[in-house]
């Protein structure tokens, strides 16, 4: 079985760049398809065989990505898949509008269909740091995106969601059945510890729909110790807002993250994921969450076990949840027994044994699955 793996593209360490290299893991000689790759942001993929397309020859393909948002399409349906029985996309947005030939399976795994076209499109134009020019031009180009990738949908033979949450989004806007396959996260990697520290932690990557300023706002007023980490567009705002018991560590390494999860009293996460790896992470260290009760938390976080979910996302529902927060009721063997269900591991065998089954099915004449009606 030759197999490919396409994804949008390599410029930040987030969570759909982990799910990614645990899919190379398990087809470590798949090449990767992609619009481009910073190599100097994204280390993990030195060794891989990496494809990109002709963005990335073009000035600025790399440094400034964005501007070229109206050619994407047209970018990735020239990635040449002409070689391969099995392509494996995962992305968001435009992996999955590969053209593949007839005799070619195509899965999908599914982030979610893109908030910006779906959904959240007044709330993404509203947030971009661009000028009233750009942001007048935007909408055409959201509104021929959005017809590309209703279309592009339909070049999928199975799609794969990462939650629940996704999975209704699927349904809704692109009209297709899913199987569910939660993401993959590394919970060797963390570990719980008997030294709790007096503090609280969030982060990851600063931007406006992690809704980090409720968690600022609401421990400007609390006075608990609260400790951020990562980086974005929103550090220079967070940071000016803050009071001095409010600390930015900026970017961390993974073990030092692992370590101040394992030392906090609770995560506090308070955007809405379509799943939320971090939460997961600080559940394998021991630690409770504490979650806005949208999305992908409700599919993670047991109430009373394993954290607490607010209810409302503003900075009082969560000042109201710290408040009530109980530190000492909380059993980490359980909560880190938990997590260990999303283990890398798990997340592997699934997809191997999906993958492979339905290549033989595709071999012997069955297609994608009927459209849901």
């Amino acid at each position: 079985m030759r197999l490919a793996l396409v994804h949008d593209y390599l410029a930040q360490d987030g969570g759909a760049e982990r799910v990614l290299k645990a899919i190379h893991e398990l087809w470590p000689e798949a090449p990767i398809f992609l619009l481009f790759h910073d190599r100097h942001k994204m280390p993990h993929f030195v060794a891989a065989d990496i494809r990109e397309s002709f963005l990335a020859k073009l000035p600025g393909g790399r440094s400034h990505y964005q501007w070229f948002l109206p050619w994407m399409p047209l970018a990735t349906e020239r990635l040449n898949l002409s070689d391969f029985d099995v392509v494996l996309s995962a992305s968001s947005l435009f992996a999955k509008g590969v053209i593949t030939h007839p005799g070619t399976l195509h899965i999908s795994y599914c982030h979610t269909p893109p908030r910006f076209l779906w959904g959240g499109t007044h709330e993404y134009v509203d947030e971009l740091n661009y000028g009233r020019l750009v942001k007048t031009f935007l909408p055409p180009i959201i509104h021929r995106l959005r017809l590309w990738d209703k279309m592009s949908a339909d070049r999928v033979d199975h799609f794969i969601a990462n939650s629940k949450t996704v999975q209704s989004r699927i349904a809704k806007y692109y009209r297709r059945d899913s199987h569910l396959l939660y993401p993959p996260t590394d919970t060797a990697s963390f570990t719980p510890s008997l030294d709790i520290g007096n503090y609280f932690v969030a982060g990851g990557r600063l931007v406006p729909y992690k809704r980090l300023d409720l968690v600022v706002r609401a421990f400007n007023r609390l006075g608990h110790p609260l400790k951020i980490f990562g980086t974005g567009q929103e550090l220079d705002q967070l940071r000016a807002m803050a009071k001095p018991h409010i600390e930015f560590l900026g970017r961390i390494t993974d073990e030092d993250k692992a370590k101040l999860l394992a030392g906090a009293m609770a995560f506090i996460h308070p955007q809405l994921e379509d799943f939320g790896i971090t939460p997961i992470e600080s559940m394998a260290a021991g630690r409770p969450v504490i979650a806005y009760g949208e999305g992908g938390a409700t599919e993670t976080v047991i109430p009373g076990e394993t954290g607490v979910l607010f209810p409302k996302q503003s900075w009082e529902s969560l000042l109201d949840a710290v408040v009530h927060f109980e530190e000492t009721a909380w059993d980490q063997n359980k909560i880190r027994a938990h997590a260990e269900k999303f283990d890398v591991t798990h997340f592997k065998n699934r997809l191997g044994q999906f993958v492979n089954d339905r290549y033989e099915e595709f071999k012997t004449g069955l297609r994608q699955p009927a459209l849901i009606r």
